[in-house]
């Protein structure tokens, strides 16, 4: 029984066996794709989101509106309207030989001459004799190959001659004018030693050193001239000690503690040592203060090394006698100023060895020429006062 034909042509009823069905629009149904039962996004009707752009991080570009990269796009997009930005202009290599093409020929015109290199020069500038000036004296030194004995100069030279002066001036007046200068004194030596030894910081054992350097004073002040010896020797054995035992408590290396032991000890050791001018007799003080003041101010001269040294000596023994003219020690005051020279020199040397930086020649270059000078201003002060 065949199926029957309404008025437009479409049969109507069942269709025959074997042929696909047809839906009530009078189309075939197809029959489902073999891909859809396997992928991993379901297919979307019309009318209905897709299931990924629920988690799409880049959101769907409609239509209408911008897309969403050109809010946060570092150059604008370009549009059919409006002109398109201008071309820089790159540079072209000029032939070999020194030939340039003409101005104003060509798809470039050639660049001002004033931005053009020498033709027969390089395009650096010219060599430098004395190398990058950021640099230190004592690192220009180093890295020359120099001697690493650098004098400290006239600078450091002149305010080793003022203090110098003040502590004479200071025990012409007394103890207590003495004090001042000399705890100055003790401050610069203790922090100089430290960085002449390549250790810095080293805030702690400057304190420390420093602050046996005070207890010394104190000590003296308390124990009076005649007890002076004593008073130094035993604050500085105490002072050793305690410094043995703070490096044993430290958790640095052993080679660092020993380093910092040394140069603790030493350091203590000199500023305490400075203390001796309190227990010197005061004449001597006066007398040993001019002379390191000219002896040091003479060795920082441009003479020769070792005329150098002489002359300081002699400049020292000279400043000796005329402080023993003012101090009534008479002619026999130019051993204590030749002695007191002769140590300034020595002091005034140390502090130029080793490379050492414009700090070190503020601290232990002015200081260490007047700390070395103790021993000879109290033991030749007490031969020559009797």
């Amino acid at each position: 029984m065949m199926p029957q034909a309404t008025s437009g042509g479409t049969p109507t009823g069942p269709p025959p066996p074997g042929m696909p069905s047809y839906g009530g629009q009078g189309r075939p149904v197809p029959p489902p794709s073999p891909y859809e039962e396997t992928a991993l996004i379901p297919p979307t009707s019309a009318g209905q989101p897709s299931p990924y752009e629920e988690t799409a991080l880049i959101p769907p570009v409609t239509g209408a509106g911008p897309a969403p990269y050109e809010e946060t796009a570092l150059i604008p997009p370009v549009t059919g309207a409006g002109p398109m930005p201008a071309a820089q202009p790159q540079p072209h290599p000029q032939p070999q030989g020194g030939h340039r093409a003409p101005a104003g020929t060509g798809s470039h015109r050639a660049a001002p001459a004033a931005e053009e290199p020498a033709a027969d020069g390089p395009a650096y500038g010219p060599a430098t004799v004395t190398g990058n000036t950021r640099i230190t004296d004592a690192q220009r030194a180093r890295a020359e190959g120099r001697s690493p004995i650098i004098d400290p100069g006239t600078q450091p030279a002149l305010l080793t001659a003022a203090l110098g002066l003040l502590m004479a001036g200071g025990a012409a007046l007394g103890w207590f004018g003495l004090l001042v200068p000399l705890v100055v004194l003790q401050g610069l030596t203790a922090a100089g030693w430290f960085r002449l030894n390549g250790m810095w910081p080293a805030r702690q054992g400057i304190a420390l050193a420093f602050a046996g350097a005070l207890v010394a004073d104190a000590v003296l002040l308390v124990a009076g001239r005649e007890n002076g010896p004593a008073a130094v020797v035993g604050t500085l054995g105490v002072w050793v000690l305690l410094c043995l035992v703070l490096q044993l408590r430290s958790n640095a290396p052993a080679d660092d503690r020993l380093h910092g032991l040394f140069a603790t000890v030493a350091s203590a050791a000199l500023a305490i040592l400075a203390a001796g001018y309190l227990a010197a007799e005061a004449d001597a003080v006066v007398v040993g203060g001019i002379s390191v003041a000219v002896a040091v101010f003479v060795r920082s001269l441009p003479l020769p090394a070792a005329a150098s040294m002489a002359v300081a000596v002699l400049a020292g023994a000279g400043a000796g006698a005329v402080g023993g003219a003012l101090t009534g020690l008479g002619t026999q005051a130019a051993l204590i100023g030749a002695g007191a020279a002769v140590c300034a020199v020595i002091g005034h040397r140390v502090a130029a060895y080793d490379y050492p930086s414009r700090f070190v020649h503020m601290t232990a270059g002015v200081a260490l020429p007047l700390t070395a000078a103790v021993p000879a201003v109290y033991l030749l002060g007490r031969v020559v006062t009797g």
